[in-house]
């Protein structure tokens, strides 16, 4: 009778537990709207896991969680990173998001017409970015990058990057660098014949140039057209946000005269042709543009006030066109 009862006890225990199993994989897990980050470390083991959760009161039975990991043969798939887990998950659902190593994923936004400087500013304020550059400025960054002889001005596609917590500058800075190198050798290859340039990049100095006059994004071929046209023929550039990057860090937001005077490496007024490098970071368009410049005959152009740019084949309409604008403005 004993050994009846113990076996009756026995099986009633069994069908307990394993009722008591179903339900632990059947319950939500206790997870509030807003979700529950989950950083699993490199290396951590299961066990841990499940433990650091019912610390937390996510789960009430970590050894039901170890059990079906293991069960499903899923315990050692588990992927490091940082996880975000949804409202409403159930236990397998965790397991199998971390399986799948589902993480959070950042966006890094590098914009268009930035210099490097101010894309610098921004790799270094990313509170999900690591931190591993020591030397910060254009020389120690392309050191780092294994390309000493470059400026760094213009090297880096703008886009946005999606990272994970974790991800250093550097390999953030590699992936902006190799995008840029594809696109601009791929545009490179399909360019206009008879361009007055001579090589990739001077196409990515010019359409830094392009980037930085372009307030209105179907201008930019037009305004290629009219620099590669002054190019051509021997016309001093004369724009001014190469005069405001030759300035520095002395420029306060307002140029003047005797600012076009002043001779720099990059003032376009005083100097004919590129200057010796780029000035900003140009967007896929903007290279294009420079690759693909706009047919016409105008030479000048000058800011409407709306965004936008009147364009001019003479200097006599450009010089009818600043006057009108700029009486608008005052």
């Amino acid at each position: 009778m004993a050994v009846i009862l113990f076996m009756a006890a026995a099986v009633i225990g069994f069908f307990w537990l394993n009722h008591q199993y179903e339900q632990f994989l059947q319950t939500p897990l206790s997870i509030d709207e807003e979700g529950l980050e989950l950083v699993v470390a490199e290396g951590s083991a299961l066990k841990g896991i499940a433990s650091d959760l019912a610390n937390r009161e996510v789960i009430k039975q970590p050894r039901y969680l170890e059990f079906y990991a293991r069960s499903n043969d899923l315990a050692q798939r588990i992927k490091a990173g940082e996880y975000r887990i949804d409202a409403g998950a159930r236990p397998a659902d965790l397991i199998q998001q971390i399986v799948d190593g589902k993480v959070i994923h950042y966006s890094v936004t590098l914009i268009e017409g930035w210099n490097f400087r101010e894309l610098m500013a921004a790799i270094k304020a990313h509170p999900q970015l690591e931190q591993t550059l020591t030397e910060t400025d254009g020389a120690g960054v392309m050191k780092a990058l294994g390309e000493p002889e470059l400026h760094p001005e213009g090297l880096f596609y703008p886009d946005t990057y999606h990272i994970t917590r974790g991800t250093s500058d550097l390999a953030l800075l590699k992936r902006a660098r190799a995008r840029m190198k594809r696109y601009l050798e791929q545009a490179w290859q399909a360019r206009d014949t008879k361009l007055p340039l001579k090589s990739p990049y001077e196409a990515l100095i010019l359409a830094s140039i392009v980037e930085k006059e372009t307030g209105v994004a179907e201008e930019r071929p037009t305004i290629a057209g009219v620099f590669t046209r002054r190019l051509n023929k021997r016309m001093r550039l004369q724009t001014d946000p190469t005069v405001i990057y030759g300035m520095g860090e002395s420029f306060d937001g307002d140029i003047r005269f005797r600012d076009l005077k002043q001779d720099t490496p990059y003032n376009t007024y005083t100097r004919r042709g590129l200057p010796p490098t780029p000035i900003a970071i140009p967007s896929g368009a903007a290279i294009d543009a420079a690759l693909h410049p706009a047919d016409g005959k105008s030479l000048y152009f000058v800011a409407d006030g709306s965004g936008g740019h009147t364009f001019s084949a003479t200097l006599e309409e450009h010089n009818r066109a600043v006057r009108k604008y700029q009486l608008r403005r005052k």
